[in-house]
């Protein structure tokens, strides 16, 4: 399909070692350079403007053996790669000439996998230079990390890969591209000075290697909560939250729950992604915590509304005024707004480690799968491993108005919720049912609605979705009484008729029967609204090959 001499990739990195035009900085000396690019709030930080706002996830493209490319391709996939020998070549010249930084950090904190992460960036844009100062705000220093355990030292497995990725912000927008050669650890990406290819292209390759090292790289929040049970005993568990963009997976990864009885508690861990182990320890993998700003207020969200207003804070693509106001429900420059805060800053919320302990240390693991739509599915449902399992793979959501008025209602499913997949998805699905199942009832498992039920869409004669009844939408405060709940064990459970899952009967703190569906709908209706989410799912399923055949059912 395209010509690649396999380590070409590499080669061009190594050889940015020694050349005279890369200037090596530290991340002390960053901050002074960047924000004379950035625009001062009130709060004492900085925002930046770019000029890309998104992920380039079109233009994305995975190079090396068949076990690593992706087999679905655009017609603009295809003609990257078919240009691909022209780029390298054109490539290599450029980065003889032009102005580079290098910065290097690692991601994690801990004595067993921390990749070190080699960021080189262009600044012939001198304003690039906020690039790896926002980088330096969310990994850790090479010093900052543990040394690893004794037994490690003599012939143990490495601490983790070498990665490296190389920002060219100012290549030509008609040939904007992002190339990633995951067994090599390199990632260019060309024509785009969005920071979220940063935070991903390494992610995305150290997950990689995590796979090959017998670990599963999840992109979701982690956190532990301290409840008090019914018998009046603290329990503790680690907790899970995955999510797509937009369906709270930040907001709820960084929230108390109304968790506030003597003893009880959260500890916040990460936001976004980490490396799940065997023995049911999960490794987290930043410190700064890349939250999107869109609707951002002290009263839903007081902890990542405290944490956002320090002066360490810095902003991507937040609207200002002329005195320094931001206005975090204002999209007109963009619907994906950014922040990079301080775990720091959630005070006595924050965690003490960035990783999970085992499940030999912990009462239990709690993973929940936060998903939205606004029609049929519960706001909570109990789930068995294969259901989980199915959920994993599912990575439900849908689009919204804001998104794609044309697409408003459609499903949007992206397994394991996790965009940055290398290689297959069905295996990345088998090892998630693996490990749910060899921990037994230590792990339990959820499926979350954050939108609620009831809304009615129609198709107008030009295609346009016009919305008939909105969403009877559920709150924040009212999903955090659900997660309280299923911590405190207080929850009353039962089977629900259309789904043949368990649902909430009662739930301490809030009024769960505004969400009956017969509320909204003929049970005619809500039977036909299921079946069709039903068959979608199954057929979304069966395309995986390999998919353990119990998953699958588990939809049926």
């Amino acid at each position: 399909m395209y010509n690649y001499e396999p380590r070409t990739a590499l080669k061009i990195v190594k050889k940015l070692t020694n050349q005279s035009n890369v200037e090596v900085v530290d991340c002390q000396s960053l901050r002074k350079r960047a924000e004379k690019y950035g625009n001062r709030t009130e709060f004492g930080n900085y925002v930046f403007i770019t000029n890309v706002r998104n992920r380039s996830a079109a233009l994305t493209v995975y190079i090396g053996s068949e076990e690593v490319r992706l087999s679905k391709l655009n017609p603009r996939r295809r003609e990257i790669l078919k240009e691909l020998p022209r780029t390298l070549q054109e490539l290599k010249g450029y980065l003889e000439k032009a102005p580079l930084v290098k910065v290097e950090q690692v991601m994690g904190n801990n004595p067993y996998y921390t990749p070190h992460c080699t960021l080189y960036v262009s600044v012939q844009r001198k304003d690039s230079i906020r690039i790896p100062y926002m980088w330096c705000n969310t990994m850790f220093g090479p010093r900052d990390v543990p040394a690893r355990p004794a037994h490690q030292e003599a012939g143990g497995p490495a601490r983790g890969p070498r990665l490296s990725i190389v920002y060219i912000p100012e290549w030509p927008e008609s040939k904007r591209e992002i190339l990633v050669f995951p067994e090599e650890g390199v990632t260019f990406v060309l024509g785009s000075d969005y920071f979220g290819e940063a935070k991903k292209g390494f992610l995305r390759m150290a997950m990689w290697f995590a796979k090959k090292q017998g670990m599963l790289g999840i992109h979701a929040g982690a956190k532990i909560l301290k409840a008090r049970d019914s018998s009046g005993k603290v329990k503790k568990y680690g907790m899970f939250l995955f999510g797509l963009s937009a369906t709270g997976k930040t907001t709820h990864a960084c929230h108390n729950h109304g968790l506030t009885r003597a003893g009880e508690g959260v500890e916040i861990v990460q936001d976004d992604a980490v490396f799940w182990r065997r023995d049911g320890s999960a490794l987290g993998t930043e410190r700064g915590f890349f939250i999107k700003t869109d609707g951002l207020d002290p009263k839903s969200q007081p902890l990542l509304y405290q944490a956002a207003t320090m002066a360490d804070t810095t902003f991507e693509n937040v609207t200002m005024d002329s005195a320094g106001r931001l206005f975090f429900s204002d999209d007109t420059l963009t619907g994906n707004g950014r922040g990079i805060i301080q775990m720091e800053h959630f005070g006595k919320f924050a965690g003490g480690s960035i990783n999970l302990p085992s499940l030999h240390q912990l009462d239990g693991l709690i993973i929940a799968f936060i998903t939205r739509r606004n029609t049929v599915l519960p706001i909570a449902s109990r789930l068995n491993p294969a259901q989980a399992a199915a959920a994993f793979m599912l990575g439900e959501s849908i689009e919204t108005s804001a998104g794609d008025p044309a697409r408003a209602g459609e499903s949007i499913r992206v397994v394991g919720t996790n965009p940055f997949i290398v290689g297959s998805e069905a295996e990345e699905g088998n090892i998630f049912y693996d490990f749910i199942q060899r921990y037994g009832d230590k792990v339990k498992c959820f499926l979350l609605n954050t939108g609620g039920v009831g809304e009615i869409i129609k198709s107008a004669a030009d295609g346009t979705k016009i919305t008939k009844r909105k969403v009877n939408r559920i709150e924040i405060l009212e999903m955090a009484a659900v997660i309280r709940g299923i911590a405190r064990g207080t929850i009353q459970w039962k089977e629900d008729p259309y789904w043949k899952v368990e649902v909430p009967k009662y739930v301490e703190g809030m009024d769960i029967r505004r969400f009956k569906l017969e509320k909204f709908y003929s049970r005619r209706k809500i039977s036909s609204l299921v079946k069709e989410i039903k068959r979608e799912r199954i057929h979304y399923l069966r395309q995986f090959r390999g998919l353990r055949s119990g998953i699958i059912k588990a939809v049926e």
